[in-house]
């Protein structure tokens, strides 16, 4: 049996920019001050039924001649943009359509750039709405119709508005999308329609459900009809401990129908669940899932779309993310084999050698490797879960061998108590971007000092001459006095005369103190090993020092570690070498 369901629609955006506040409105509801922080701290979920965005809009919605056949909208509240990567059926995206919040006053911020790179690669359709109207200076709130108040204003907070709407216009145009304001727009199957209005105040709430219950009525009708007869298929929001229930998971039935006592199969950390659905639990109408205060009624069956709470036993190993999906007991075979399909791409080793990746739930996981896969960033494993202490220990077995791939990128998650690195580089955050940009800042400094740690390895030029008259042993060492003209002689230094190495920098001394070296300007007392004055060396003569032809091509690719002077001395010891052999060091 065919029937159109509730339109999925993702609430996305930047941190604090109003994604709750927008929805508390709508609902009647104040889930933002439950939040810690006033911060959406997990996945919420919520149905508004057609009579209650028919009761917001009102004579709106008629004006648009549409005969509405969809039961209304299941609004999905995210912490950030991770939860909406965890909103997936197989092959695409689970949400329908989604609202890009942006505070219009801020812009774009990391998370919004985010959502809406995510929006683009799973081509969701989506509106923008442009929040927090009432604090453009000037702005005067009323009653009336967004349009109508929009015009009231005065001429410079008008102008102060279209400014900052055209700004948004600009960085979707970045991103390769079109867009205007809703009134202005002359095709949305073209254009990105931007609604400006005010949690706060309730200001554009009218006009933004009026284009989404539009848009979703007109264009995705197809994509709604589901076969409610059928077996249910969900997503996993997340799992929880509920007092008098145990364990608990939330999830979006995205297709068929949930019936009590079903036998469903869940993605697991290690493999498929397989459980019965013990208690369906469903939030009445404008009721918010994550509300400790929401009331459920408990339900013998629940058709898609709809967001529920499932009693079952032994499903304490799901994680956020993962696929669920009821059958027959003769299909348990054949879809615990399905939810492995789904997942196994991503809960593998991919690269023999790599950096470790930990993330929150499968869909943060899969967000993840595939923005490091973009930069052709080598990945080993990827998985779920903190960061524990086998992870270190498998990260830092890889140090000696490569520091690079002793790396653990941690997305949304903390690391366990006996996680203690040692060698291992771990890097956490909650935006996958960031985690990129660090570990690219991270991956820049680290390629910098493994290549100083080179260069030093390497014969470094240095030039020195024998000052007259500063002779205090002629050999057996030979004791002098040099001026070092450019570069850093050290111990252990070779030094060559005519090309030809002839002595070895036994000891320096300056200020009659021991060193170990001494820079470009520096007049100290070297002792030489193998020459004598007046025989191999004189007073006046400038020696070199002597670098192996190999060393000399390594100087060459890291000479961004030398000075101006040392790289002139590398070309005079280079054109010296060249006198016999026009090849050297090429």
């Amino acid at each position: 049996m065919k029937k159109i369901r509730s339109p999925v629609c993702t609430v996305v955006g930047h941190v604090d920019h109003g994604k709750s506040s927008l929805l508390d409105y709508i609902r009647g509801t104040n889930i933002i001050r439950t939040e810690a922080g006033a911060i959406t701290q997990a996945i919420g979920a919520s149905i508004v039924p057609l009579e209650k965005i028919k009761q917001i809009c009102g004579s709106m919605l008629e004006s648009l001649k549409i005969d509405f056949t969809i039961p209304g909208i299941l609004f999905i509240d995210t912490p950030g943009h991770a939860a909406f990567t965890n909103l997936r059926s197989r092959g695409g995206s689970l949400a329908d359509i989604a609202i890009l919040i942006v505070d219009i006053n801020e812009g774009f911020k990391p998370q919004t750039t985010e959502a809406i790179e995510i929006l683009k690669k799973e081509k969701t359709p989506f509106v923008v709405a442009a929040n927090k109207i009432d604090l453009i200076p000037g702005w005067s709130s009323s009653e009336k119709k967004l349009l109508q108040s929009i015009s009231s204003q005065g001429q410079e907070t008008q102008k102060i508005l279209d400014t900052r709407l055209y700004e948004l216009v600009g960085r979707l145009h970045e991103f390769g999308f079109r867009s205007e304001r809703f009134d202005r727009v002359g095709d949305y199957t073209k254009e990105v329609a931007i609604i400006p209005l005010s949690a706060k105040t309730g200001e554009g709430i009218p006009e933004i459900l009026m284009v989404i219950a539009g848009l979703a009525q007109k264009y995705l009708e197809n994509c709604l009809c589901c076969d409610i007869s059928g077996y249910a298929k969900g997503t996993v929001l997340e799992v929880k401990k509920e007092k008098g229930l145990g364990d608990a998971i939330d999830v979006i039935i995205y297709d068929g129908t949930l019936r009590k006592d079903d036998i469903i199969v869940v993605g697991g950390m290690s493999s498929p669940v397989v459980t019965k659905a013990k208690c369906i639990f469903e939030p009445m109408p404008l009721s918010e899932m994550r509300d400790k205060k929401s009331r459920f009624r408990q339900v013998s069956e629940v058709p898609a779309a709809a967001g529920v709470r499932i009693s079952a036993p032994g499903i304490g190993e799901v994680v956020a993310g993962m696929p669920l999906i009821a059958c027959s007991p003769e299909d348990i075979e054949k879809t615990k084999s399905e939810i492995m399909e789904q997942v196994s791409d991503v809960l593998i080793e991919i690269d023999r050698e790599g950096i470790i990746l930990k993330a929150d739930s499968l869909g943060s996981l899969e967000a993840l490797i595939n923005v490091f896969r973009e930069k052709n960033i080598s990945i080993r494993r990827a998985s779920i879960g903190n960061i524990s202490k086998k992870d270190i220990i498998d990260a830092e077995s890889s140090y000696e061998k490569d520091p690079v791939s002793s790396v653990i990128i941690g997305f949304n998650i903390s690391l366990n108590k006996d996680a203690i690195p040692e060698k291992a580089k771990i890097i956490r955050a909650d935006i996958i971007y960031k985690l990129v940009e660090d570990y690219e800042k991270w991956l820049e400094g680290e390629k910098i000092r493994q290549e100083k740690g080179q260069a030093s390895a390497l014969s470094k030029p240095c030039k020195i001459r024998i000052m007259p008259g500063y002779v205090f042993r002629q050999s057996g060492p030979a004791v002098l006095g040099v001026e070092i003209l450019e570069g850093t002689v050290k111990t252990g230094q070779a030094l060559m005369k005519d090309k030809h190495p002839i002595t070895t920098v036994k000891s320096i001394q300056s200020e009659k103190k021991n060193v170990s070296e001494a820079e470009k300007g520096k007049q100290v007392a070297v002792s030489l090993d193998r020459v004598s004055v007046g025989r191999q060396i004189f007073e006046g003569d400038v020696l070199y020092s002597f670098i192996p032809e190999s060393d000399f091509r390594k100087l060459k690719e890291l000479k961004k570690y030398l000075s101006p002077g040392e790289i002139e001395i590398l070309k005079e010891i280079a054109a010296m070498m060249r006198k016999d052999n026009e090849l050297w060091g090429v």
